[in-house]
């Protein structure tokens, strides 16, 4: 007889005796060694295409994601909550075996005055009588029916001859001596499984039982794959498994999968508009230097002209800068037009050499919409086919927004909030069903009666970052003033933008001024 095997029969030996209480019993059957025992695991895939297991604790986890992928095992590895090398050599073993690695509670701690028995050994420390049972780990247990429990360090090896209800116990020595590890085994690996991880030890556990039943298993960098673009790309995701609550509903994680497996990446790298960068814009509309700087020269020099403008920020920023252009699509006009409705709609044939330019060239754009006296939400749909450009982004002007007998100039315009709401909707939408990068949704305002029951507008989009953009000019007194009065009672979830004009604020900040403004404006632009 081998050590090893002696050593397995000594300890099975030694559980016997602790659960009959004395030494006076018939000496029992020795427990038939781990390495008779034979079986192979088995294993299903999730029965939706996309779920996640609940839990964010290690041991939720561990057994949640047991539950989700095997539907019986031979063995078990075990290994105590609270006993981080233990776990990591029982990971190795549980994905060498195939079989689901599970986690006991916590060791009991003795008290500070207690002092051991004379007769306890280091080998029944703790003592199995203060090892209380997990009542949802022995029902995993149960489900799971294992005839062996390879049982990694002390803590898992005590819990197990408290709690045995006959099973066969090895102990795991790791994979440079396995003489003592069942002789069972994997099921047929889940090659169509995609199964989604977040690094930490809460997730070790779970990680490896995923690794045993044959998936693929990326650890993401955050619960939102989009923030791992490139670890995702163009992987299979056909069904997808995410461990933890924290990668939300299953329509959530489906919707961020199916947009981070194209690879498609906005200017700046990455899917999630914001945080992780800044922009800084040129406003106007092509060809017209009136409307703004934008449209003092063509597009070659505008993107090299924003490119410089952008520049300015580096260094001030804690996030990189992209440069972006904020286009004006439909511009007010004085006259009514032959729709009437006091706004000309750019076409999108005039519109794509500028977005196609800026997409080469690493430039956002936001398509900036004056609607005069029809809706946002009937202009955007004009740009549907621009606005599915992973580099296109949305935004409302209030300003230019007239009710049925108003005209431009006479008065500021204003819109009521369910009109943004639907506009954002529809956006929302659009970016989902083409599993687009995040887009940014942007409003302007500079007066509160701009947008009515702005308290309502919705912000919480998981495809849309919405930016409300103070685009006043004057005095840094008026400037900083208008800040001041758009920050009361703001609609939750929306991050701020700002707007610098070259000609009519006195004097033009600088992007230092710019950039002290608190909280620091995601969006710049210049007119």
């Amino acid at each position: 007889m081998s050590r090893n095997r002696y050593a397995i029969t000594l300890a099975a030996f030694t559980t016997v005796m602790l659960a009959a209480g004395c030494t006076s019993h018939p000496v029992p059957t020795p427990t038939p060694s781990p390495t008779a025992v034979k079986g192979q695991a088995r294993t299903a895939m999730p029965a939706a295409a996309t779920s996640v297991v609940p839990g964010a604790s290690a041991a939720e986890l561990a057994i949640a994601t047991s539950h989700a992928l095997f539907t019986s095992a031979p063995a078990v590895v075990l290994a105590a909550l609270d006993d981080a090398a233990a776990i990591t050599k029982a990971a190795t073993t549980a994905t060498g075996l195939g079989v689901p690695l599970l986690l006991s509670p916590a060791s009991p701690k003795p008290s500070a005055s207690a002092s051991p028995a004379p007769s306890a050994s280091p080998s029944t420390s703790p003592s199995t009588a203060s090892v209380a049972a997990d009542p949802v780990l022995q029902t995993e247990l149960t489900r799971l029916a294992p005839q062996a429990v390879v049982t990694v360090g002390d803590g898992a090896a005590a819990y197990e001859r408290a709690t045995s209800t006959g099973r066969t116990v090895a102990v795991g020595l790791g994979p440079s001596d396995d003489s003592a590890l069942p002789n069972v085994s994997p099921a047929p690996p889940l090659n169509d499984l995609l199964v989604l991880a977040l690094p930490g030890d809460a997730s070790t556990a779970a990680i490896a039982t995923a690794k045993a039943a044959g998936a693929r298993v990326i650890t993401l960098s955050s619960a939102d794959p989009r923030a791992s673009v490139k670890a995702l790309a163009n992987q299979n995701a056909a069904h997808v498994l995410g461990l933890g609550t924290a990668f939300g509903s299953a329509d959530i994680l489906r919707s961020r999968v199916d947009t981070a497996v194209t690879g498609v990446e906005i200017p700046g790298g990455g899917q999630i508009v914001f945080p992780g960068r800044r922009m800084v814009a040129l406003y106007g509309h092509p060809g017209n230097s009136t409307l703004g700087v934008l449209g003092e020269q063509g597009i070659d020099a505008a993107i090299a002209r924003a490119k410089a403008v952008a520049s300015t920020y580096n260094g001030l920023s804690s996030e990189p800068v992209v440069p972006a252009f904020d286009l004006i699509a439909t511009v007010a006009s004085s006259g009514a037009g032959s729709d009437g409705n006091y706004s000309n709609e750019s076409s999108v044939d005039f519109l794509k050499p500028w977005v196609d330019a800026a997409k080469a060239n690493g430039v956002y754009v936001m398509l900036d919409l004056q609607p005069g006296r029809t809706d946002f939400l009937t202009q955007a749909k004009l740009y549907a086919t621009l606005l599915q450009e992973p580099n296109v982004g949305l935004a409302l002007d209030p300003e230019w927004r007239l009710k049925p007998d108003q005209v431009h100039l006479k008065q500021i315009g204003s819109v009521g909030v369910d009109e943004i709401n639907a506009t954002g909707a529809w956006l929302d939408d659009l970016t989902r069903s083409h599993h687009l990068p995040q887009k940014v949704f942007m409003v302007h305002q500079f007066r509160t009666d701009m947008i009515q029951g702005r308290e309502r507008l919705q912000a919480n989009y998981d495809t849309l970052r919405v930016v409300i953009h103070a685009d006043g000019f004057g005095t840094p007194g008026e400037k900083n003033s208008t800040w001041s009065t758009l920050h009361i009672n703001p609609p939750a979830n929306v991050l701020w933008g700002w707007k610098n004009f070259y000609d009519e604020d006195k004097p033009t900040f600088t992007p230092a001024q710019t950039m002290a403004v608190q909280p620091a404006p995601v969006f710049v632009s210049y007119q």
